[in-house]
């Protein structure tokens, strides 16, 4: 049976790199997200993409409603504002992109959900653990994404619904470009790391769909870090 994959946030980064892997896999994947016109030939050739602001609410969940046969919804959409966060205007939409549409997504999909017996990926941090002193919102809206999928685990484990989340460390990414291009801030990253480099998208794939796979059968609830070692030290 094909499985039914839809990745919010799919368009660029990780969201991206999870939506290629899924297709390569065999699954039927649609990837939504900002700039659906520019996203890596890796996706774009291998899935559906549509072009979605996760804050339009009305289309997010027209988007949703469509995908009937849905498996696997997987939350990636985020984007961080470093230093300008404090401002609360900011602070609003950078919770509304990051967490608001994960749960709005996440309650719009329970229907297909249950009855395909599916799940629920959702994109934490490492910031979901730390305190991130430029991105107040950014680090509020990851650990509101590690409550959620602890809530909606417990809520819907009746369901057969399982949700999860995966926290990725330092990822070679245009979300992490400023901390790439300063060099003192990315030596005094990869000196914490105990794997001594930054990650790839690609790293944090595979977590993905073990998440999703039947290995993972009786695993919820859980954020599961893929970042080099750096939580551990």
């Amino acid at each position: 049976m094909t499985r039914h994959v839809l990745v919010l946030g799919g368009t660029s980064g990780i969201g991206a790199a999870i939506g290629a892997r899924f297709a390569n896999a065999g699954a039927s994947v649609t990837v939504a997200g900002r700039d659906a016109d520019r996203a890596p030939a890796e996706v774009a050739d291998a899935a559906e993409v549509t072009d979605l602001d996760v804050r339009d609410g009305d289309a997010l969940e027209r988007l949703v409603d469509r995908l009937a046969d849905l498996d696997v919804l997987v939350n990636a959409a985020g984007v961080i504002r470093r230093g300008d966060e404090f401002e609360p205007d900011v602070f609003r939409d950078v919770v509304e992109i990051n967490l608001t549409a994960a749960m709005r997504a996440s309650v719009r999909a329970r229907p297909a959900l249950a009855r395909r017996g599916g799940c629920v990926i959702n994109i934490a941090s490492v910031l979901t653990y730390l305190g991130g002193p430029l991105v107040p919102a950014y680090t509020a809206s990851k650990g509101g994404i590690a409550a959620l999928t602890r809530s909606l685990a417990v809520a819907w484990a009746g369901d057969g619904i399982r949700v999860n989340a995966i926290a990725p460390g330092w990822i070679r990414t245009a979300l992490t470009g400023a901390l790439q291009a300063d060099a003192d801030r990315s030596a005094e990253l990869m000196a914490r790391t105990p794997m001594r480099r930054w990650g790839t998208p690609a790293d944090v794939t595979g977590a993905a769909l073990f998440l999703a796979s039947t290995d993972a059968a009786f695993i919820t609830g859980v954020t599961l870090p893929v970042d080099g070692g750096y939580l551990a030290t």
